[in-house]
């Protein structure tokens, strides 16, 4: 079997743009189809849609070599052997996913079916979704030509995907062809990582409970957090002691706002509403989106009950983003959170050393969606010392490394008031007390 192949990757997304650079370094010709013409143009000039570390560096590396870029996916499935569907499944507000993109895709792929070809799926989706693939290119196949199809799920966090997709913990791979098998072997031979086989139906329901059990770890440790508050203990030395349990490991035991990102909010949702469609009503799930919501809230009050009033008060908000390393502000919960600021009239100072575009979209007075008034204070800062000027308020919320070497000596006296709200226990309460300012912190 040959270790080379020819891969069409459908979608330029976050997952379909990673692993098509990806794929290409590691020798295959590669085509990435996007039916965004614009985004088509940019990346073929080497300009990316969104910031992800090493990235870019990549792209150059192999565009135009090993990797070409097009919108045109009927002349992509012809030349390819192998088809790696990437496009989006957003939710409806049931927590169902939208497998439109995907079924297109699937019917496409039937029209256009020249020879074999192995079509997998790395977009998140459902229980049972590969079998409606499979009936798709069946129902609408022009030929008897023969294909397979499997599930690839993606495990890549945004700002490390490049290092997740060649140092993964495992790598899944469903299907009941042998020779799907061996081809998606052979493609991944050169990554040293546990590969596990399984059928289709477990490969995708493996992405969900993987994410699903993470969410619920960060939820676990946000409602102890809460217990802390209340009893005077530490959640930072809680956690820790946890963390060293090899048993439980300190992975995602970081008290704070709560999660956010695309992956995490719907991949829990789906779940839930999968369970409910197989018969069974996943309560712990819908629980620990209750106290993600919550802590939110939660720490929007704790500054309220310091300030006493919010309004006409000046807020420097420094983070944006759902996490570091990425500009990525679906479901972050910096949205929620200064919403809440925006509706008790603050005067807000932003700052995200990736993500102040996106967020000029969210909360411009000229948004679609914004909750900014007419004549209200929205400032959007370049730097992190001209965002704290003359604030009553200093918010953390993403725990970027370049906030951790923040001068606060040179924040004081810059600030009108020395109030630091950390909501991602970044910082030493102890140290910044004793340098004069007020603190809160989550559980501690």
């Amino acid at each position: 079997m040959k270790e080379r192949y020819s891969i069409c990757v459908v979608g330029a997304g976050h997952v379909g743009l990673v692993a098509a650079v990806c794929f290409a370094e590691l020798g295959n010709n590669v085509l990435c189809v996007d039916n965004d013409k614009k985004r088509i143009e940019d990346l073929t000039k080497t300009i990316l849609p969104f910031f992800e570390p090493e990235l870019e560096e990549l792209l150059k590396k192999n565009v135009k070599k090993k990797l070409r870029f097009s919108h045109n996916l009927a002349e992509a499935i012809k030349k390819s052997d192998v088809i790696f569907v990437a496009v989006g499944t957003p939710p409806y507000e049931d927590g169902s996913a939208d497998l439109t993109s995907i079924e297109n895709v699937a019917r496409l792929v039937a029209k256009n079916l020249n020879g074999y070809k192995l079509i997998v799926s790395k977009s998140t989706v459902p229980v049972h979704t590969g079998n409606k693939i499979k009936e798709t290119i069946l129902r609408y196949r022009n030929n008897h030509t023969n294909f397979d199809v499997a599930s690839n799920p993606e495990f890549l966090r945004e700002g490390k995907a490049i290092y997740d997709f060649f140092y993964p913990d495992r790598i899944v791979i469903g299907t009941d062809s042998s020779k799907a098998e061996n081809i998606l072997k052979s493609i991944y031979s050169s990554i040293k990582a546990p590969i596990i086989v399984t059928d289709i139906n477990t490969a995708e329901l493996i992405k969900h409970a993987s994410n699903s059990f993470l969410a619920t770890k960060i939820s676990f440790i946000n409602a102890v957090s809460k217990i802390c508050d209340l009893a005077g203990a530490d959640i930072s030395k809680v956690a820790l002691a946890m963390g060293l349990d090899k048993r439980i490991g300190k992975d995602f035991l970081n008290a704070g706002i709560g999660y956010g990102g695309f992956c995490f909010p719907k991949d829990l949702e789906a779940f839930v509403w999968l369970s409910k469609k197989l018969g069974y009503d996943f309560e712990l799930l819908k629980e620990v989106k209750r106290i993600n919501e919550q802590q939110k809230s939660n720490f929007v009050n704790k500054i309220k009950d310091s300030m006493w009033i919010i309004k006409s008060k000046r807020i420097a908000v420094l983070g944006l983003s759902f996490k570091p390393d990425t500009d990525d502000m679906r479901f972050a919960p910096s949205v929620d959170i200064v919403n809440s600021f925006i509706k008790e009239g603050a005067i807000l100072n932003l700052y995200d050393p990736e993500s102040i575009k996106e967020a000029k979209k969210i909360f411009s007075s000229k948004g679609k969606s914004s909750l900014v008034k007419k004549g209200q204070q929205v400032k959007f800062c370049k730097d992190i010392y001209s965002a704290v000027k003359d604030c009553d308020c200093v918010c953390f919320l993403t725990e970027w490394k370049q906030f951790r070497k923040i001068d606060f000596k040179k924040v004081k006296k810059l600030m009108r008031i020395p109030f630091v709200a950390d909501g991602r226990n970044m910082f030493d309460k102890v140290k910044l007390e004793a340098l004069g300012y007020s603190y809160i912190g989550i559980g501690r």
